[in-house]
């Protein structure tokens, strides 16, 4: 039985409830193709583990820790507007930009390594799956590095307040998904054997 303290007690989820549909169908996206991957991997382990092995795990471990902090980094964002302090909310989203910048710069280099040692979609299916996923993520942080961009130029132009900060946990929110989907994808084709 709900009591209305309970009712009242609930917390919403933050930003605007259409960004939560749209992460909802971006987690099913990913998750359909983690679970191909996952089965892929179970037909064919010993290629997909000697493949693994000669991916960069430096460059996927960096990736991580540059998408930890700045969703670290974003949270701060959040608490600074939630506080009124418009222009520590820019300062912490143009940081969490910067690094999102880390992040592609990062993992266009190793793009470039994988296709100077001849690797491709064509090579074999753990390459395959790799190239897709890594690239179909980076494609997500290229889009939420467009949306924080629009919500620190805003922030920095004063649209936002203690009192209205939607904006700001709305972008934070896609964010925190795509650093989400790295961290998953960093574990499955980096990591686990």
């Amino acid at each position: 039985m709900h009591t209305e303290a309970s009712v009242d007690s609930a917390q919403p989820l933050p930003g605007d409830f259409a960004i939560w549909i749209f992460i909802f169908a971006e987690l099913v996206v990913f998750g359909v193709l983690f679970g191909a991957y996952a089965f892929a991997r179970s037909t064919h382990v010993e290629l997909f583990n000697a493949s693994q092995l000669t991916l960069n795990r430096a460059y996927g471990f960096a990736n991580t820790l540059i998408l930890v902090t700045s969703s670290y980094f974003v949270a701060r964002a959040t608490q600074s507007i939630k506080a009124g302090r418009g222009t520590a909310c820019g300062n912490w989203l143009a940081a969490a930009l910067g690094l999102g910048g880390m992040f592609l710069v990062l993992k266009l280099v190793e793009f470039h390594q994988d296709f100077a040692q001849g690797i491709s979609l064509s090579t074999n299916l753990f390459y395959m799956f790799y190239l897709a996923l890594t690239f179909f993520h980076f494609m997500h942080v290229v889009m939420g590095m467009a949306i924080l961009a629009v919500v620190t130029y805003k922030a920095y132009a004063g649209r936002y307040s203690a009192a209205n900060h939607t904006g700001v946990e709305t972008g934070g929110s896609y964010w925190h998904m795509v650093d989400l989907v790295w961290i998953i994808l960093f574990a499955l084709v980096y990591v686990i054997h």
